[in-house]
């Protein structure tokens, strides 16, 4: 087979020449290849058959074990110039990258089939979405990104005769840590991985593509691509808004994404329309319209249960590609956090006999599911809208035990930038093996953002120049601890609580805030708490603003501020010192009296 885009078709031999395939196949999406792809991968052991009266189209894949998750360090940003990729990124000259590279694919795939999988991001139609082409020798990632993106003709009808697409080669080479690398190449809108089967360093469609290339690209066409979840929320009187949320890992994102309005609020209704990115544009009527590129959802698995998210349970009953959990002898999954209690025996995420003594996890820490957007009870009707929803507001969210209250306001779009830039998160123990570790993760983008962080929140103020009603922006934390060491806030559900609360702000209701050197954070009684079992101690302690602490936050962001020298821009070192002379004046107010606030 041969295909009528002539830039595909010469890229595609380039590509046959350097790694001598045994065969080319190119991936047309259908139902048939499917099935075929899956009889292969049962064949040799990339997929296990799970029990299909219980859980029918589902499998279960066992990666490596030295190959399970994202290899920040082994992922390279190649522009031209350093200072493009900025301290936030890994750099190597793109010259030497691909001479690196080249000699590890040479004839990487002798023996093997070359997949040609043309791929859409973002619905048919949308001037949104992106054609990307991923080359690969890889079955599992050919079937994952059936779910994750839109492949075959579609793709290829939205891009037509053009070269404007993005080349990604994937090979799995030997697996060898030693031999692992991710490279972006931005000018070039091309990525080229090596070594790696892991969703984020192989399904090239989603972190490579939607994030670090797109982020480029948005600075160069003006627009954003982000870590984000899109929620869309409908309140009792009928008015539905849509909302942002950017959070980094273990900070309940995908979960917020499929909220289940909590029993105590009736009336209210929320869908999914996306859970991981979103792709943001200014609109002709001055807003900001964000759309979910992904078409299906690649999830961490342990912790997902009926009771932390009931619509990720159902949705992966059926047609959902499992990875590195435990295999029951009935022949279903189990997790660590599954609604199962453990089973007295299994085999572990490795294939090895497990039992409850066993001394590591049944499933890894970092274990996966694969299934399609359309399989969510709780999708939008609206997810694949060619342009788009319009956002009301934006979350930005992270997990602190003190500092950081329950939610808070930006004053406007450049303070919430800011408030972008300077979000940190701690650690968990399942990750570090030390709870409270900080770490610093702008907008839940820093192994995510495409070039240097200082110039993207330059984008970030320039995108608002250009909004006549920009969303609302806000801080959440859901993670604030009593001094018993426990949560003051039950989550989950309850907090479209405070959902409620910021769309009454986004929405110019006059909801009651108390205004703080951070922000506005609300007042008691603007919270909606009725059927809580919270003290007006915890909802205190919830909402409190400690000057002390701020004091401690001013000074690691003025550090943290430093690495990107010039490429920071003043209005972000404004509203760090305007920060910093509010909380200098709330920690020594008599010694600071009549001095400018700064708000």
């Amino acid at each position: 087979m041969r295909l009528q885009n002539a830039a595909i078709q010469k890229w595609v031999d380039e590509i046959q020449r350097m790694t001598t395939p045994a065969k080319v196949v190119f991936c047309d999406g259908s139902q048939g290849e499917k099935d075929q792809l899956i009889r292969e991968c049962l064949a040799t052991g990339e997929l296990i058959e799970l029990n299909q009266s219980k859980l029918p189209g589902c499998y279960l894949h066992r990666s490596a074990p030295h190959d399970v998750a994202r290899t920040e360090h082994l992922t390279f940003v190649c522009t031209e110039e350093k200072d493009d990729a900025g301290p936030n990124n890994n750099w190597m000259a793109p010259d030497e990258a691909r001479r690196k590279l080249a000699g590890l694919y040479k004839g990487a795939m002798k023996g093997r089939t070359m997949y040609v999988v043309p791929f859409l991001m973002g619905p048919p139609a949308s001037r949104f979405s992106k054609v990307g082409v991923e080359i690969t020798d890889s079955k599992y990632v050919v079937l994952n990104m059936r779910i994750m993106t839109r492949i075959g003709q579609v793709a290829l009808e939205h891009l037509g005769d053009s070269d404007d697409f993005t080349r990604c080669l994937h090979s799995l080479g030997d697996l060898s840590p030693e031999r692992r690398f991710i490279c972006h190449f931005p000018e070039a809108n091309t990525v080229w991985s090596v070594g790696s089967g892991y969703g984020g360093n192989a399904l090239l469609g989603k972190k490579c593509l939607a994030l670090r290339l797109a982020s480029w690209l948005g600075k160069k066409e003006g627009w954003l691509a982000e870590h984000m979840l899109i929620l869309a929320l409908r309140s009792p009187e009928g008015k539905t808004h849509y909302v942002t949320g950017a959070f980094p890992s273990a900070c309940g994102k995908t979960n917020l994404a499929m909220i289940v309005p909590p029993a105590s609020m009736p009336g209210w209704q929320a869908w999914t329309v996306g859970d991981d990115i979103a792709w943001l544009r200014p609109g002709a009527d001055g807003r900001l319209w964000a759309l979910n590129p992904e078409s299906g959802f690649f999830g961490v698995v342990p912790g997902t249960s009926c009771k932390t998210n009931p619509n990720a349970m159902e949705m992966i009953q059926k047609d959902t590609i499992y990875t590195n959990v435990a295999l029951r002898p009935d022949g279903t999954p189990w997790w660590e956090g599954h609604d199962d209690p453990p089973p007295e025996s299994a085999l572990d995420w490795q294939g090895r006999p497990w039992t409850p003594k066993s001394a590591e996890k049944a499933a890894h820490a970092n274990s996966r599911f694969t299934t399609h957007a359309s399989q969510c009870p709780s999708i939008s009707p609206e997810w694949e809208k060619p342009e788009g929803v319009p956002i009301s507001a934006m979350l930005f969210g992270a997990r602190r035990q003190r500092t950081v209250p329950l939610v808070f306001q930006s004053r406007n779009w450049q303070h919430g930038v800011f408030l972008g830039a300077t979000l940190s998160s701690e650690t968990t123990a399942a990750a570090t093996g030390k709870v409270g570790v900080l770490r610093r993760d702008p907008m839940a983008m820093l192994p995510f953002c495409g070039y240097n962080m200082g110039d993207y929140w330059g984008h970030w103020l320039k995108i608002g120049q250009q909004l006549k009603s920009p969303p609302k922006i806000f801080r959440v934390n859901w993670f604030r601890t009593g001094d018993n060491g426990k949560l003051l806030w039950p989550g989950y559900g309850e907090n479209l609580r405070v959902l409620k609360w910021v769309l009454e702000r986004s929405d110019g209701a006059r909801a009651g805030a108390t205004d703080t050197p951070i922000g506005d954070v609300p007042t008691r009684s603007s919270l909606d708490l009725r059927g809580l079992d919270l003290s007006d101690a915890a909802v205190s302690q919830l909402l409190r603003v400690d000057p002390d602490e701020w004091a401690e936050a001013v000074e690691s962001q003025e550090t943290f501020f430093d690495s990107f020298g010039s490429h920071l821009p003043r209005a972000i070192r404004d509203e760090h010192d305007q920060l910093a002379r509010r909380i200098g004046e709330a920690v020594s107010p008599a010694d600071l009296r009549g001095r400018d606030s700064g708000t």
